[in-house]
Protein backbone atom coordinates (compact mmCIF):
# COMPACT_ATOMS: atom_id res chain seq x y z
CA UNK A 1 0.00 0.00 0.00
CA UNK A 2 2.85 2.30 0.68
CA UNK A 3 4.29 1.80 -2.62
CA UNK A 4 0.81 2.46 -4.34
CA UNK A 5 0.72 5.94 -2.41
CA UNK A 6 4.13 6.53 -2.96
CA UNK A 7 3.59 6.15 -7.25
CA UNK A 8 0.69 8.27 -6.75
CA UNK A 9 2.43 10.86 -5.23
CA UNK A 10 5.44 10.81 -8.38
CA UNK A 11 2.36 11.07 -10.75
CA UNK A 12 0.34 14.16 -8.65
CA UNK A 13 3.92 15.90 -8.61
CA UNK A 14 4.20 15.05 -12.69
CA UNK A 15 1.08 16.54 -12.98
CA UNK A 16 2.14 19.44 -11.23
CA UNK A 17 5.67 20.16 -11.53
CA UNK A 18 6.27 23.93 -11.03
CA UNK A 19 7.70 26.14 -13.79
CA UNK A 20 11.65 26.40 -13.13
CA UNK A 21 12.33 29.80 -13.71
CA UNK A 22 16.56 30.32 -12.50
CA UNK A 23 17.91 32.52 -15.54
CA UNK A 24 16.67 32.99 -19.02
CA UNK A 25 19.48 30.18 -20.86
CA UNK A 26 19.79 26.76 -19.61
CA UNK A 27 22.35 26.45 -17.36
CA UNK A 28 25.50 24.97 -19.09
CA UNK A 29 25.37 21.83 -16.94
CA UNK A 30 21.70 20.80 -18.03
CA UNK A 31 22.54 21.53 -21.76
CA UNK A 32 24.15 17.82 -22.64
CA UNK A 33 20.81 15.90 -21.16
CA UNK A 34 19.00 18.86 -22.66
CA UNK A 35 20.09 18.18 -26.10
CA UNK A 36 19.90 14.04 -25.93
CA UNK A 37 16.29 14.79 -24.75
CA UNK A 38 15.23 16.86 -27.04
CA UNK A 39 17.41 16.01 -30.33
CA UNK A 40 16.88 12.03 -29.64
CA UNK A 41 14.85 9.61 -27.30
CA UNK A 42 16.92 10.49 -24.22
CA UNK A 43 20.68 10.04 -22.92
CA UNK A 44 22.01 5.75 -22.78
CA UNK A 45 25.01 5.09 -19.91
CA UNK A 46 27.93 7.31 -20.81
CA UNK A 47 25.96 9.65 -23.38
CA UNK A 48 25.81 12.85 -21.24
CA UNK A 49 29.82 12.30 -20.66
CA UNK A 50 30.21 11.84 -24.50
CA UNK A 51 28.49 15.36 -25.16
CA UNK A 52 29.84 17.00 -22.99
CA UNK A 53 33.53 16.09 -24.52
CA UNK A 54 32.45 16.63 -27.80
CA UNK A 55 30.86 19.93 -27.21
CA UNK A 56 27.15 20.57 -27.23
CA UNK A 57 27.53 22.82 -30.59
CA UNK A 58 29.21 19.91 -32.17
CA UNK A 59 26.91 17.11 -31.23
CA UNK A 60 24.46 19.09 -32.60
CA UNK A 61 26.16 19.63 -36.16
CA UNK A 62 27.08 16.01 -35.90
CA UNK A 63 23.21 14.89 -35.39
CA UNK A 64 22.28 17.27 -38.12
CA UNK A 65 24.33 15.14 -40.56
CA UNK A 66 23.60 12.06 -40.12
CA UNK A 67 25.69 10.16 -42.66
CA UNK A 68 28.79 11.04 -40.55
CA UNK A 69 27.71 9.09 -37.85
CA UNK A 70 28.37 5.22 -38.15
CA UNK A 71 26.09 2.40 -37.41
CA UNK A 72 26.97 -0.47 -35.02
CA UNK A 73 27.44 -3.20 -36.94
CA UNK A 74 25.41 -5.15 -34.35
CA UNK A 75 22.23 -3.15 -35.37
CA UNK A 76 22.52 -3.55 -38.82
CA UNK A 77 23.65 -7.56 -38.25
CA UNK A 78 20.15 -7.26 -36.86
CA UNK A 79 18.37 -5.46 -39.02
CA UNK A 80 19.19 -7.55 -41.86
CA UNK A 81 17.58 -10.76 -40.22
CA UNK A 82 14.35 -8.79 -40.48
CA UNK A 83 13.47 -10.77 -44.10
CA UNK A 84 10.35 -8.80 -45.00
CA UNK A 85 11.78 -5.61 -44.13
CA UNK A 86 13.93 -5.55 -47.15
CA UNK A 87 11.34 -6.04 -49.70
CA UNK A 88 9.46 -3.73 -51.93
CA UNK A 89 5.78 -2.93 -52.41
CA UNK A 90 5.40 -5.80 -55.05
CA UNK A 91 7.78 -8.62 -53.91
CA UNK A 92 5.60 -7.94 -50.29
CA UNK A 93 2.43 -8.34 -52.35
CA UNK A 94 3.90 -11.20 -54.46
CA UNK A 95 4.58 -13.28 -51.05
CA UNK A 96 2.22 -12.61 -48.67
CA UNK A 97 -0.78 -11.15 -50.47
CA UNK A 98 -4.21 -12.17 -51.12
CA UNK A 99 -4.14 -15.15 -52.79
CA UNK A 100 -5.21 -15.31 -56.66
CA UNK A 101 -8.18 -16.06 -58.05
CA UNK A 102 -7.54 -19.31 -59.81
CA UNK A 103 -9.76 -20.25 -63.16
CA UNK A 104 -12.20 -17.56 -62.13
CA UNK A 105 -12.47 -18.57 -58.43
CA UNK A 106 -12.07 -17.00 -55.30
CA UNK A 107 -9.60 -18.88 -53.03
CA UNK A 108 -10.68 -20.89 -50.73
CA UNK A 109 -11.73 -19.06 -47.19
CA UNK A 110 -9.17 -21.57 -45.35
CA UNK A 111 -6.71 -20.64 -47.58
CA UNK A 112 -6.92 -16.99 -47.00
CA UNK A 113 -7.16 -17.00 -43.47
CA UNK A 114 -3.78 -18.73 -43.82
CA UNK A 115 -2.29 -16.19 -45.73
CA UNK A 116 -3.45 -13.41 -44.02
CA UNK A 117 -2.03 -15.14 -40.21
CA UNK A 118 1.51 -15.30 -42.49
CA UNK A 119 1.34 -11.88 -43.84
CA UNK A 120 1.57 -10.79 -39.94
CA UNK A 121 4.91 -10.61 -39.75
CA UNK A 122 5.54 -7.86 -42.14
CA UNK A 123 4.02 -5.58 -39.46
CA UNK A 124 6.20 -7.16 -36.67
CA UNK A 125 9.11 -6.79 -38.22
CA UNK A 126 8.39 -3.38 -39.40
CA UNK A 127 7.96 -2.64 -35.92
CA UNK A 128 10.34 -4.08 -34.52
CA UNK A 129 13.20 -2.89 -37.19
CA UNK A 130 11.40 1.06 -35.91
CA UNK A 131 11.59 0.34 -32.10
CA UNK A 132 15.14 -1.04 -32.27
CA UNK A 133 16.60 1.69 -34.80
CA UNK A 134 15.31 4.49 -32.14
CA UNK A 135 16.55 2.43 -29.13
CA UNK A 136 20.01 1.53 -30.47
CA UNK A 137 21.06 4.26 -32.91
CA UNK A 138 23.42 6.75 -32.26
CA UNK A 139 21.63 8.31 -35.60
CA UNK A 140 19.37 9.88 -32.84
CA UNK A 141 17.88 13.20 -34.65
CA UNK A 142 17.61 10.75 -37.59
CA UNK A 143 15.04 8.58 -35.60
CA UNK A 144 13.24 11.24 -33.91
CA UNK A 145 12.42 12.63 -37.19
CA UNK A 146 11.62 9.24 -38.41
CA UNK A 147 8.78 9.30 -35.65
CA UNK A 148 7.76 12.57 -36.52
CA UNK A 149 7.34 12.65 -40.37
CA UNK A 150 5.55 9.09 -40.01
CA UNK A 151 3.36 11.19 -38.38
CA UNK A 152 3.11 13.76 -40.02
CA UNK A 153 2.37 11.53 -43.25
CA UNK A 154 0.92 8.74 -40.99
CA UNK A 155 -0.92 5.72 -43.16
CA UNK A 156 -2.60 3.20 -40.76
CA UNK A 157 -1.03 0.11 -40.87
CA UNK A 158 -3.80 -2.37 -40.15
CA UNK A 159 -6.14 -1.32 -43.63
CA UNK A 160 -6.09 -4.10 -45.77
CA UNK A 161 -2.81 -3.97 -47.91
CA UNK A 162 -1.39 -1.12 -46.22
CA UNK A 163 -0.73 -4.11 -43.85
CA UNK A 164 2.18 -5.58 -46.48
CA UNK A 165 3.30 -2.30 -47.13
CA UNK A 166 3.89 0.39 -43.72
CA UNK A 167 7.07 -1.12 -43.46
CA UNK A 168 7.96 0.14 -47.36
CA UNK A 169 6.63 3.23 -46.56
CA UNK A 170 8.84 3.59 -44.02
CA UNK A 171 12.22 2.59 -45.03
CA UNK A 172 11.99 4.52 -48.81
CA UNK A 173 9.09 7.55 -48.79
CA UNK A 174 10.54 8.50 -45.07
CA UNK A 175 13.22 7.79 -43.65
CA UNK A 176 15.73 8.69 -46.84
CA UNK A 177 14.36 12.18 -46.57
CA UNK A 178 13.61 13.64 -43.46
CA UNK A 179 16.88 16.34 -42.73
CA UNK A 180 16.07 16.65 -46.74
CA UNK A 181 14.00 18.88 -48.39
CA UNK A 182 10.34 18.86 -48.25
CA UNK A 183 9.35 18.97 -51.56
CA UNK A 184 11.06 15.47 -52.02
CA UNK A 185 9.06 13.89 -48.62
CA UNK A 186 5.73 14.77 -50.17
CA UNK A 187 6.63 13.59 -53.71
CA UNK A 188 8.14 9.85 -52.18
CA UNK A 189 5.27 9.74 -49.77
CA UNK A 190 2.58 10.75 -52.53
CA UNK A 191 3.64 8.22 -54.68
CA UNK A 192 4.23 5.27 -52.23
CA UNK A 193 1.00 2.33 -53.24
CA UNK A 194 0.90 2.93 -48.83
CA UNK A 195 -0.21 6.15 -49.01
CA UNK A 196 -2.43 6.12 -52.20
CA UNK A 197 -4.16 2.66 -51.04
CA UNK A 198 -4.47 4.42 -47.10
CA UNK A 199 -6.41 7.87 -48.64
CA UNK A 200 -8.15 5.93 -51.35
CA UNK A 201 -6.25 8.08 -54.74
CA UNK A 202 -5.64 4.68 -56.40
CA UNK A 203 -9.68 4.62 -56.62
CA UNK A 204 -9.45 8.67 -58.26
CA UNK A 205 -10.24 8.68 -61.91
CA UNK A 206 -11.88 11.09 -64.56
CA UNK A 207 -15.97 10.80 -63.43
CA UNK A 208 -15.99 11.18 -67.13
CA UNK A 209 -14.56 7.77 -67.64
CA UNK A 210 -16.78 5.11 -68.67
CA UNK A 211 -13.83 2.12 -68.11
CA UNK A 212 -14.63 -0.87 -66.35
CA UNK A 213 -11.98 -1.78 -63.14
CA UNK A 214 -12.56 -5.23 -61.69
CA UNK A 215 -15.71 -5.99 -63.69
CA UNK A 216 -17.41 -2.68 -61.99
CA UNK A 217 -17.63 0.79 -63.69
CA UNK A 218 -15.10 2.95 -61.99
CA UNK A 219 -15.93 5.36 -58.84
CA UNK A 220 -15.32 8.37 -60.05
CA UNK A 221 -13.44 11.46 -58.29
CA UNK A 222 -12.24 10.51 -54.84
CA UNK A 223 -11.21 13.83 -53.06
CA UNK A 224 -9.61 11.84 -49.89
CA UNK A 225 -6.04 12.25 -50.42
CA UNK A 226 -6.31 15.58 -52.03
CA UNK A 227 -8.15 17.05 -49.25
CA UNK A 228 -5.84 15.43 -46.64
CA UNK A 229 -2.73 16.66 -48.58
CA UNK A 230 -3.76 20.46 -48.46
CA UNK A 231 -5.35 20.38 -44.74
CA UNK A 232 -2.96 18.01 -42.74
CA UNK A 233 0.71 17.53 -45.49
CA UNK A 234 1.24 21.27 -46.69
CA UNK A 235 -0.85 24.47 -46.34
CA UNK A 236 -2.78 23.57 -43.17
CA UNK A 237 -6.49 23.92 -41.79
CA UNK A 238 -6.74 27.04 -42.19
CA UNK A 239 -4.32 27.45 -45.22
CA UNK A 240 -6.62 29.49 -47.81
CA UNK A 241 -7.64 27.02 -49.69
CA UNK A 242 -11.27 26.32 -50.81
CA UNK A 243 -13.40 23.33 -51.78
CA UNK A 244 -12.97 24.37 -55.04
CA UNK A 245 -9.47 23.69 -54.53
CA UNK A 246 -10.12 20.29 -53.00
CA UNK A 247 -12.31 19.31 -56.12
CA UNK A 248 -9.82 20.70 -58.64
CA UNK A 249 -6.48 18.84 -57.33
CA UNK A 250 -8.47 15.66 -56.94
CA UNK A 251 -9.20 15.96 -60.59
CA UNK A 252 -5.37 16.58 -61.07
CA UNK A 253 -4.50 13.49 -59.12
CA UNK A 254 -6.97 11.09 -61.43
CA UNK A 255 -4.70 8.14 -62.45
CA UNK A 256 -1.88 8.45 -59.39
CA UNK A 257 -1.74 5.55 -58.24
CA UNK A 258 -0.13 1.91 -58.52
CA UNK A 259 -0.56 -0.64 -61.26
CA UNK A 260 -2.59 -3.92 -60.09
CA UNK A 261 -2.30 -6.40 -62.70
CA UNK A 262 -1.35 -9.70 -61.91
CA UNK A 263 1.78 -10.19 -64.11
CA UNK A 264 2.70 -7.15 -65.05
CA UNK A 265 6.32 -5.52 -64.67
CA UNK A 266 6.07 -2.74 -61.83
CA UNK A 267 3.20 -4.05 -60.13
CA UNK A 268 1.69 -2.94 -57.26
CA UNK A 269 4.14 -0.31 -57.39
CA UNK A 270 3.44 3.60 -58.56
CA UNK A 271 1.94 4.13 -61.96
CA UNK A 272 0.27 6.75 -63.70
CA UNK A 273 -2.82 6.30 -65.45
CA UNK A 274 -3.35 8.15 -68.36
CA UNK A 275 -6.71 6.71 -69.49
CA UNK A 276 -8.01 7.62 -66.33
CA UNK A 277 -7.06 10.98 -65.89
CA UNK A 278 -8.67 13.97 -66.57
CA UNK A 279 -7.47 16.18 -68.90
CA UNK A 280 -8.91 18.89 -68.98
CA UNK A 281 -7.26 22.45 -67.27
CA UNK A 282 -7.47 23.16 -63.73
CA UNK A 283 -7.45 25.99 -61.67
CA UNK A 284 -5.76 25.24 -58.27
CA UNK A 285 -4.86 27.37 -55.54
CA UNK A 286 -5.69 30.51 -58.29
CA UNK A 287 -3.39 29.45 -60.87
CA UNK A 288 -4.16 27.08 -63.95
CA UNK A 289 -2.60 24.10 -63.92
CA UNK A 290 -3.11 23.10 -68.16
CA UNK A 291 -3.63 19.69 -68.79
CA UNK A 292 -0.30 17.53 -69.56
CA UNK A 293 -1.18 14.36 -67.31
CA UNK A 294 1.45 13.20 -64.54
CA UNK A 295 3.16 16.83 -64.96
CA UNK A 296 0.20 18.26 -63.40
CA UNK A 297 0.76 16.54 -60.36
CA UNK A 298 4.43 17.42 -60.21
CA UNK A 299 3.09 21.23 -60.38
CA UNK A 300 0.49 21.08 -58.24
CA UNK A 301 3.14 19.19 -55.38
CA UNK A 302 5.49 23.00 -56.28
CA UNK A 303 2.66 25.51 -55.80
CA UNK A 304 2.51 23.03 -52.56
CA UNK A 305 5.75 22.89 -50.91
CA UNK A 306 6.61 26.22 -52.08
CA UNK A 307 3.31 27.69 -50.38
CA UNK A 308 3.97 30.24 -47.38
CA UNK A 309 1.30 28.35 -45.28
CA UNK A 310 2.55 25.21 -46.02
CA UNK A 311 5.80 26.87 -44.39
CA UNK A 312 4.35 28.37 -41.53
CA UNK A 313 2.05 24.93 -40.76
CA UNK A 314 4.76 22.72 -40.56
CA UNK A 315 7.43 25.41 -39.07
CA UNK A 316 4.77 25.25 -36.44
CA UNK A 317 4.38 21.72 -36.01
CA UNK A 318 8.46 21.59 -35.87
CA UNK A 319 8.14 24.42 -32.89
CA UNK A 320 5.60 22.26 -31.09
CA UNK A 321 7.83 19.54 -31.39
CA UNK A 322 11.15 20.25 -30.32
CA UNK A 323 10.41 23.11 -27.90
CA UNK A 324 6.56 23.80 -26.49
CA UNK A 325 3.34 22.57 -26.77
CA UNK A 326 2.20 26.41 -27.73
CA UNK A 327 5.13 28.08 -29.64
CA UNK A 328 6.16 31.20 -29.37
CA UNK A 329 4.83 32.79 -32.80
CA UNK A 330 8.30 34.77 -33.22
CA UNK A 331 10.09 31.58 -33.59
CA UNK A 332 7.43 30.00 -36.11
CA UNK A 333 7.91 33.18 -38.07
CA UNK A 334 11.48 32.71 -38.26
CA UNK A 335 11.36 29.23 -39.02
CA UNK A 336 8.75 30.03 -41.80
CA UNK A 337 11.16 32.74 -43.46
CA UNK A 338 14.15 29.62 -43.22
CA UNK A 339 11.25 27.21 -45.03
CA UNK A 340 10.98 29.40 -47.81
CA UNK A 341 14.31 31.31 -47.76
CA UNK A 342 16.25 27.60 -47.84
CA UNK A 343 12.99 25.75 -50.08
CA UNK A 344 12.01 23.58 -47.90
CA UNK A 345 15.54 22.34 -46.45
CA UNK A 346 14.67 20.56 -43.11
CA UNK A 347 17.75 20.34 -41.83
CA UNK A 348 18.66 24.42 -42.25
CA UNK A 349 14.89 24.60 -40.60
CA UNK A 350 16.41 22.78 -37.56
CA UNK A 351 19.77 24.62 -37.34
CA UNK A 352 17.63 27.60 -37.26
CA UNK A 353 15.91 26.22 -34.63
CA UNK A 354 18.47 24.55 -32.46
CA UNK A 355 19.88 28.15 -32.62
CA UNK A 356 17.04 29.76 -31.50
CA UNK A 357 16.68 31.70 -27.60
CA UNK A 358 13.29 29.72 -27.33
CA UNK A 359 15.21 26.37 -27.37
CA UNK A 360 17.25 27.30 -24.78
CA UNK A 361 14.84 29.18 -22.59
CA UNK A 362 14.93 27.68 -19.39
CA UNK A 363 11.58 28.23 -18.81
CA UNK A 364 10.95 25.33 -21.92
CA UNK A 365 13.82 23.29 -20.21
CA UNK A 366 12.24 19.96 -19.00
CA UNK A 367 8.22 20.96 -20.01
CA UNK A 368 7.60 18.52 -23.18
CA UNK A 369 5.62 15.55 -22.35
CA UNK A 370 7.01 12.55 -23.79
CA UNK A 371 4.61 10.35 -25.96
CA UNK A 372 3.91 6.74 -25.28
CA UNK A 373 6.55 6.21 -27.78
CA UNK A 374 8.86 8.71 -26.35
CA UNK A 375 8.84 7.31 -23.05
CA UNK A 376 9.04 3.74 -23.75
CA UNK A 377 12.08 4.06 -25.69
CA UNK A 378 13.83 6.93 -23.48
CA UNK A 379 13.20 4.28 -20.73
CA UNK A 380 14.57 1.22 -22.13
CA UNK A 381 17.73 3.24 -23.67
CA UNK A 382 18.21 4.51 -20.02
CA UNK A 383 18.67 0.94 -18.54
CA UNK A 384 21.27 0.52 -20.95
CA UNK A 385 19.99 -3.34 -21.66
CA UNK A 386 19.96 -4.94 -24.90
CA UNK A 387 16.81 -5.91 -26.31
CA UNK A 388 16.36 -8.50 -27.65
CA UNK A 389 12.64 -9.59 -27.57
CA UNK A 390 10.36 -6.58 -28.52
CA UNK A 391 7.21 -7.52 -28.06
CA UNK A 392 6.89 -6.31 -24.66
CA UNK A 393 7.37 -3.47 -25.91
CA UNK A 394 4.73 -3.64 -28.13
CA UNK A 395 2.20 -4.75 -25.77
CA UNK A 396 3.35 -1.43 -23.78
CA UNK A 397 2.82 0.58 -26.46
CA UNK A 398 -0.85 -0.50 -27.61
CA UNK A 399 -1.51 -0.32 -23.78
CA UNK A 400 -0.51 3.48 -23.63
CA UNK A 401 -2.58 4.20 -26.71
CA UNK A 402 -0.01 4.09 -29.22
CA UNK A 403 0.70 1.08 -31.12
CA UNK A 404 3.34 1.71 -33.67
CA UNK A 405 1.62 2.16 -37.11
CA UNK A 406 -1.66 1.72 -36.21
CA UNK A 407 -3.11 5.64 -35.78
CA UNK A 408 -6.49 5.55 -37.76
CA UNK A 409 -6.95 8.88 -38.48
CA UNK A 410 -4.44 10.58 -41.20
CA UNK A 411 -3.67 13.16 -38.87
CA UNK A 412 -1.14 10.71 -37.25
CA UNK A 413 -0.80 10.94 -33.21
CA UNK A 414 -0.55 14.26 -31.77
CA UNK A 415 2.83 15.24 -29.53
CA UNK A 416 1.16 17.08 -26.68
CA UNK A 417 0.61 17.01 -22.96
CA UNK A 418 -3.48 17.52 -23.81
CA UNK A 419 -3.28 14.27 -25.96
CA UNK A 420 -1.38 11.89 -23.37
CA UNK A 421 -1.31 13.31 -19.69
CA UNK A 422 -4.23 10.86 -17.89
CA UNK A 423 -4.25 9.16 -14.71
CA UNK A 424 -4.67 5.92 -16.12
CA UNK A 425 -1.95 6.01 -18.82
CA UNK A 426 -0.15 7.58 -16.18
CA UNK A 427 -0.50 4.47 -13.71
CA UNK A 428 0.48 2.50 -16.67
CA UNK A 429 3.76 4.05 -17.36
CA UNK A 430 4.27 3.80 -13.72
CA UNK A 431 3.80 -0.32 -13.72
CA UNK A 432 5.60 -0.39 -16.64
CA UNK A 433 8.88 1.64 -14.68
CA UNK A 434 8.23 -0.99 -12.09
CA UNK A 435 8.42 -4.23 -14.68
CA UNK A 436 11.54 -2.71 -15.91
CA UNK A 437 13.33 -1.67 -12.92
CA UNK A 438 12.47 -5.15 -11.57
CA UNK A 439 13.53 -6.99 -14.22
CA UNK A 440 9.99 -8.63 -15.14
CA UNK A 441 9.94 -7.83 -18.52
CA UNK A 442 11.30 -10.10 -20.70
CA UNK A 443 12.93 -7.66 -22.79
CA UNK A 444 15.97 -10.36 -23.59
CA UNK A 445 17.30 -13.50 -22.09
CA UNK A 446 19.17 -12.58 -18.33
CA UNK A 447 16.09 -9.97 -17.72
CA UNK A 448 18.30 -8.41 -15.24
CA UNK A 449 17.08 -5.70 -12.33
CA UNK A 450 18.13 -2.11 -12.82
CA UNK A 451 20.29 -0.73 -10.02
CA UNK A 452 19.42 2.92 -9.46
CA UNK A 453 23.35 3.78 -8.67
CA UNK A 454 23.86 3.06 -12.69
CA UNK A 455 20.61 5.17 -13.89
CA UNK A 456 21.38 7.69 -11.64
CA UNK A 457 24.98 8.32 -13.67
CA UNK A 458 23.30 7.98 -16.92
CA UNK A 459 21.28 11.65 -15.91
CA UNK A 460 24.12 12.81 -14.31
CA UNK A 461 22.49 13.28 -10.77
CA UNK A 462 20.34 15.94 -12.54
CA UNK A 463 17.32 15.22 -10.64
CA UNK A 464 15.31 18.26 -8.91
CA UNK A 465 15.12 18.43 -5.27
CA UNK A 466 11.69 16.90 -5.21
CA UNK A 467 12.11 13.89 -6.64
CA UNK A 468 16.09 13.49 -4.54
CA UNK A 469 13.94 13.99 -1.82
CA UNK A 470 11.08 10.91 -2.74
CA UNK A 471 14.30 8.48 -3.98
CA UNK A 472 15.84 9.54 -0.77
CA UNK A 473 13.21 8.57 1.65
CA UNK A 474 12.17 5.03 -0.32
CA UNK A 475 13.44 1.86 0.19
CA UNK A 476 16.52 0.74 -1.51
CA UNK A 477 14.76 -1.49 -3.77
CA UNK A 478 12.28 1.21 -5.06
CA UNK A 479 14.60 3.89 -6.17
CA UNK A 480 15.69 2.74 -9.91
CA UNK A 481 11.60 2.39 -9.91
CA UNK A 482 11.30 5.95 -9.34
CA UNK A 483 13.73 7.33 -11.14
CA UNK A 484 11.77 5.47 -14.63
CA UNK A 485 8.65 7.04 -12.87
CA UNK A 486 9.97 10.65 -12.45
CA UNK A 487 8.91 13.69 -13.90
CA UNK A 488 12.11 14.14 -15.39
CA UNK A 489 11.94 10.12 -16.90
CA UNK A 490 8.07 11.68 -18.02
CA UNK A 491 9.11 15.12 -19.33
CA UNK A 492 12.19 16.13 -21.71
Amino acid sequence: MKTFFLFISISVMIVTQPSLVLAEEIPSQLKALHVLNRLGFGPAPGDIDRVNAMGVENYIHQQLYPDTIAEPSSLTGELNKLGTYSLDTSELFEEYGPPPKVDGQKPDRALIRAQSKKARIILHEAVQARLMQAIESPKQLQELMVDFWYNHFNVYGQKELDRLWVGDYEREAIRPYVLGHFRDLLEATAKHPAMLFYLDNWQNVNPNNVMKRHGKKSRGLNENYARELMELHTLGVNGGYTQDDVIALARILTGWGFRHKAGSDGNYKFYFNEKLHDPSDKVFLGQTIHGSGEQEVEEALDILAKSPATAKHISFQLAQFFVADDPDPALVDWLSQEFESTDGDIRAVLQTLFESPQFWDVKNYGHKFKTPYQYVISAVRATGQAVTNYRPLFEMLRELGMPTDECQTPDGYKNTQEAWLNSDGMLRRINFATALAFGRIKINEEQLPVKYDDLAAVFDDQFSPSTMQAIQKAPAHLRAVLVLGSPEMMRK
